[in-house]
């Protein structure tokens, strides 16, 4: 009988110890884990081709990442199906925090509901930073006889001037804007749809496309030397980069505000602990003034949005587009 009493505690303690030693194994593999970020050179997969404002903020990141880590990060361009090949390459990797994902509005929050067919979902991707956001600006050739927005309405509306807009992709922001403004207008303005931010700024300074929404980055190099008409911004305050430009929402358009952002995502199944890392990291080039500087040289706003916030930030926007690509009927090629 006291052999019996006395074998439950021993055999108690055993578990006990088993365990604990467990947890201190499985304490001193997670602090490995992080520690050992990057043990080899980090890939950033951006989905659009180099020279559009996506790219240089994603190599302003990486250049960053690697001073604070001490570690190689490299940029690679997979352009294609607005981020979906660029989404799809970074799940295939190796879930250890060394193939991350530059992740746009337009792929996150547009994406889900235009494609039918999509291969990858929102939360495949864990947020990491939201590295910069901007409004879009409504640009025209010099050649469009407007300087202001309601002058370029009235051209807009006049069917022998055969208006059509550019846009930086389908599916995008200056996609659904455009579409927006032809119903507000009650006009039929053309889409024609790039590849790009950089090749819709070329077509518009060339005078092929009379106007667009476009990035700030791209653009105000060329309203800065005349090349380019700022007719309005999507913001809710005036940018600083164009401060007489007004916003759509001065000018009776609030239903055509909109802020893009750009973002830092890794895979979901990425160990917590690298996850945590990788934050760190992030947060301490976040918060570099000289990274900023360098940023907002390039005509971007550098927020300090928490993961938490962000997470609500794609969510709400999720359902705004979600309801906008419905109302145009429009479906992305697969």
């Amino acid at each position: 009988m006291n052999d019996s009493r006395s074998a439950f505690p021993r055999s108690a303690s055993r578990r006990m110890l088993c365990l604990a030693a467990f947890a201190l194994a499985a304490f001193h593999v997670a602090g490995a884990q992080a520690q050992s970020w990057p043990s080899k050179p980090v890939t950033l997969l951006v989905g659009v081709p180099a020279g559009g404002a996506l790219d240089p903020f994603a190599r302003t990141l990486a250049d960053q990442l690697g001073k604070v880590t001490g570690g190689t990060f490299v940029v690679e361009n997979r352009p294609g199906a607005n981020g979906n090949l660029s989404a799809e390459a970074a799940l295939k990797a190796p879930a250890d925090g060394h193939t991350l994902w530059i992740g746009t509005q337009s792929m996150l929050a547009i994406n889900p509901a235009a494609f039918s067919q999509l291969r990858w979902k929102q939360s495949d991707f864990k947020p990491i930073l939201k590295g910069v956001e901007a409004p879009l600006v409504l640009v025209t050739h010099p050649s469009v006889p407007a300087k202001n927005f309601g002058e370029l309405a009235k051209w807009i509306q006049n069917p022998a001037n055969k208006a059509s807009y550019a846009s930086f992709s389908p599916g995008t922001p200056s996609h659904f804007l455009g579409y927006q403004l032809n119903e507000r207008l009650n006009a039929s303005m053309v889409h024609i749809a790039y590849k790009g931010s950089a090749p819709q700024v070329t077509d518009i300074l060339g005078g092929q496309v009379p106007l667009g929404f476009t990035q700030l980055a791209s653009a105000v190099p060329h309203i800065k030397e005349n090349k380019l008409n700022a007719i309005a911004v999507t913001g809710p305050q005036r940018s600083r980069y164009l401060p007489q430009v007004p916003t759509l929402a001065e000018l009776g358009y609030k239903d055509l505000g909109t802020t893009i952002w750009f973002g830092l995502f890794a895979p979901a199944a990425t160990p917590p602990t690298i996850l945590e890392a990788i934050r760190a990291a992030a947060l301490k080039v976040q918060a570099d003034p000289g990274y900023r500087g360098r940023l907002e040289a390039l005509n971007f706003d550098v927020p300090n949005e928490s993961v938490s916030d962000f997470e609500k930030t794609i969510a709400a926007e999720t359902a705004r587009w979600a309801a906008l690509v419905k109302a145009t009927g429009f479906k992305a090629a697969d």
